[in-house]
């Protein structure tokens, strides 16, 4: 039996300020669907969240919703009455015959593992609280269709972890925009992708996008080499014998002109599609080799008489050229702990010191720096037309549209408030503005939320290139095991541990501690991730009574194989960025696409096995 149609949009068309957003847009939601929305930032995931839900209206098309269809949404802007309770506002969410206290139980039901007071005071909470909040108040009705934008913004692991299971057993259709891919591989069954004004969808939940959207762009390069052939045979037959069969022949030269502007429209949109952003590496850090210490550190709050301990007789040493992971449950004592860093705060006991010569790059997840009355170019350049990289006699001058034009924004662009961005794209905009001089310690807190993947590869990319410290702050499981080789993880009470590698190695480093087994990791047929430090997936190294000459032959010859592994791919990388490589050669792009592939893998066998040989080194 058919599944009942719960919402479809027809040949939809949508403009703002006179520039199209959609053009012919047509999508089907039925029921049961699980379906994660994807697509650049600006593209209109948010607004297309509000068609759905009939907050703007068509400006062409069809729109139908199944009679009685009840929606939940949550939206980025939470809007409350301040005098509400937690659980008065979550209520709210319910139809109104229901909105009694008799069924309060309906909202403990998400309120509790949320981690919220029901009888808090709506205005007395932070933000994260108010989105978390506003999370429960889409759930409690349990709707026909669920509609959640950005639900993993301010929660913590065990709440993301809890949201994934209560959406694997949901019964109802769900359409979710999310940055985290653990998180989408988790929930979705389908993938909606917004590319360039239509919906493009593939079958497959995201553990299958990436390589369905590989074979949608592959089809259409070939597509516009046919055109081109098409063009080419249309010029050749005009050459020469056009002013005699000119009468007989205008409709195949108007044909001629069309496919020709068809051409170059679609190639400037295929062009626009693969366009990625590239920077030049960050400069080498010049910072003390200590970059900072904490020697002894207790802090501690005192609220309505309670006294809480962030931290107790702390110590941690970062030293320079350290990738830290920094994460945790929502006042577990992680603000706290960057604000003690900075400078922002005092402990109460011990001390905390800074290298002299460390420069601090500050990426604040409630982006503060940026003013929303601005324009893109008096934000990143101030006092002319040019963006400073780097600093010192290495600093080169770039001409701001240039640069803007390096992280995707529309040159054209320049000239418009920050007011007018999406929040994906404030958080672009940020990065730019922070990645211009980014210091010898880079502290990046949420970065992630709202970015486009693009931007999130690009930056763990940049990352990758970094020499500097980095102390990342996020909930993003996927990007911590991309960016990090060390987790502190704050678990309350004034308990911090530390583990060596990314969010998995925690995982599976405090599974064994407690004395459970993890469940084996779903296959996915994601993009190949940057190389990352050994898990306790990979085989064990033998023992330190095995090292034998062979074995220290082959840890000696490992970091020639590892630089030539990384040089072949930082080349391949360069032949496959070449938009025009497919047309012009179609066969040097499927070589260099599978030799790309292959070289990934070997260079994380290589460095998983030089991690297993150094170890077993150093253990001896």
């Amino acid at each position: 039996m058919p599944e009942r149609l719960l919402l479809s949009l027809e040949d939809v068309t949508l403009s703002f300020g006179g520039k199209p957003l959609f053009e012919g847009l047509t999508l089907h939601i039925t029921e049961g669907d699980k379906i994660c929305l994807v697509g650049k930032n600006g593209a209109g995931k948010t607004t297309l969240m509000r068609l759905i839900t009939e907050d703007l209206e068509l400006d062409g098309g069809k729109r139908f919703v199944y009679p009685g269809l009840r929606f939940g949404y949550l939206a980025q802007k939470v809007d409350f009455t301040p005098t509400d309770t937690v659980r008065q506002f979550v209520l709210s969410g319910l139809a109104k015959e229901d909105q009694t206290e008799d069924k309060g139980y309906l909202a403990d039901m998400v309120i509790i593992p949320l981690g919220l007071d029901g009888t808090a005071i709506m205005n007395t909470l932070s933000g994260g609280q108010l989105r978390r909040a506003a999370l429960a108040r889409s759930l409690v009705a349990e709707p026909d269709l669920l509609l959640l934008d950005e639900p993993t913004n301010h929660l913590d692991l065990g709440a993301i972890q809890w949201l994934e299971e209560y959406l694997a057993r949901y019964p109802g259709a769900l359409v979710c925009v999310s940055h985290d891919r653990a998180f989408l591989k988790a929930v979705s069954r389908k993938v909606f992708w917004i590319d360039r004004g239509i919906i493009r969808t593939c079958p497959k939940g995201y553990a299958y996008f990436d390589e369905w959207q590989e074979q949608v762009v592959e089809q259409e390069a070939r597509e516009l080499q046919n055109m081109q052939k098409r063009v080419a045979a249309e010029v050749d037959w005009t050459q020469g014998g056009v002013t005699g069969r000119r009468k007989r022949n205008v409709r195949r030269l108007r044909e001629l002109v069309r496919l020709r502007e068809k051409l170059k429209a679609d190639k400037a949109s295929y062009n626009q599609t693969m366009r990625t952003i590239e920077l030049e590496p960050l400069p080498p850090s010049q910072a003390s080799k200590v970059v900072t210490e904490f020697k002894n550190v207790s802090k501690s709050f005192t609220h309505e008489g309670r006294k809480t301990h962030i931290l107790k007789d702390f110590h941690l040493r970062v030293m320079r050229g350290d990738r830290i992971g920094i994460l945790g449950k929502n006042g577990s004592g992680k603000s706290t702990f960057l604000k003690l860093l900075v400078g922002e705060m005092e402990p109460d006991a011990g001390r905390v010191l800074r290298g002299k010569t460390v420069e601090i790059s500050y990426f604040d997840q409630n982006r503060q720096t940026l003013n929303p009355e601005k324009t893109l170019w008096e934000t990143l350049a101030e006092d002319g037309s040019h963006v400073t990289l780097g600093q010192g006699p290495n600093a080169k001058l770039v001409h701001v549209c240039g640069y803007l034009k390096g992280f995707l924004f529309d040159p054209k662009a320049a000239r418009d408030k920050v007011a007018t961005l999406s929040g994906g794209q404030q958080n672009r905009l940020l990065l730019a503005k922070m990645l211009a001089q980014p210091g010898s310690l880079l502290i990046l807190d949420e970065p992630t939320n709202d970015l486009d993947m693009d931007t999130l590869d690009m930056l763990q990319e940049i990352l990758s290139d970094y020499a500097g410290t980095l102390i990342l702050v996020s909930h993003d499981r996927d990007f911590l095991d991309r960016t990090v080789t060390k987790v502190l993880a704050f678990e309350g009470h004034a308990q911090v541990e530390g583990y060596v590698g990314g969010y998995s190695d925690y995982l599976e480093a405090k599974a064994k501690k407690e004395g459970r087994v993890l469940a084996p990791a779903k296959p996915s047929a994601s993009k190949p991730s940057a190389p990352k430090p050994a898990s306790a997936t990979a085989a064990a190294p033998p023992s330190a009574s095995k090292m034998t000459f062979k074995l220290k032959h082959e840890l000696d010859s490992l970091p020639k194989r590892i630089a030539a592994l990384e040089a072949e791919l930082e080349q391949l990388r360069a032949t496959l960025t070449d938009a025009t490589l497919y047309t012009r050669d179609a066969e040097a792009f499927d070589k260099a696409s599978r030799r790309f592939g292959a070289a990934q893998k070997e260079l994380d066998a290589a460095e998983t096995r030089w991690l297993e040989l150094e170890e077993m080194r150093g253990s001896g």
